[in-house]
């Protein structure tokens, strides 16, 4: 019994939101976008990150919004606050691979990407389909 528990809190002591990255921080935590106001949350999802968007100019206004941009129309009902942008991201300390990444303001996803964390804090959230990437930068708003 001693063992599995030594074994779990190994585990998740090496999860990546709990692993530290530059500056003693994590990735956890709320992130604005750098465009339309946008704020995501990241956060635990099992042993991995996902990021939900938490606010926007846009959703302050009509927080009813919906996905009306996404390729596919099946999905252009979903509300966007709450919406999950990021997930499956494992690794770190400072970089995190995974996918899916969707950008709600284009309606475009990407199947793979990386969260990169550099030494200024800010955070490198990069989305790519095949060879093709998009990287954007998110500061830590707390």
């Amino acid at each position: 019994m001693k063992a599995a528990a030594a074994m779990l809190a190994l585990a998740l002591a090496a999860t990546p939101a709990a692993a530290a990255a530059p500056g003693g921080g994590n990735l956890t935590g709320l992130w604005s976008t750098g465009s339309e106001g946008g704020r995501v949350r990241i956060y635990r999802c099992g042993a991995a990150l996902c990021g939900r968007i938490v606010d926007a100019t846009r959703l302050r206004a009509n927080p009813n919004l919906t996905d009306l941009r996404n390729k596919d129309r099946a999905l252009r009902d979903r509300k966007l606050m709450g919406l999950v942008v990021l997930r499956g991201f494992t690794g770190g300390p400072a970089k995190w691979t995974g996918g899916p990444v969707y950008d709600p303001e284009t309606g475009d996803g990407a199947n793979s990407g990386s969260l990169t964390l550099r030494e200024d804090g800010k955070l490198e959230v990069k989305g790519c389909v095949a060879i093709f990437c998009r990287t954007k930068l998110w500061t830590r708003v707390r």
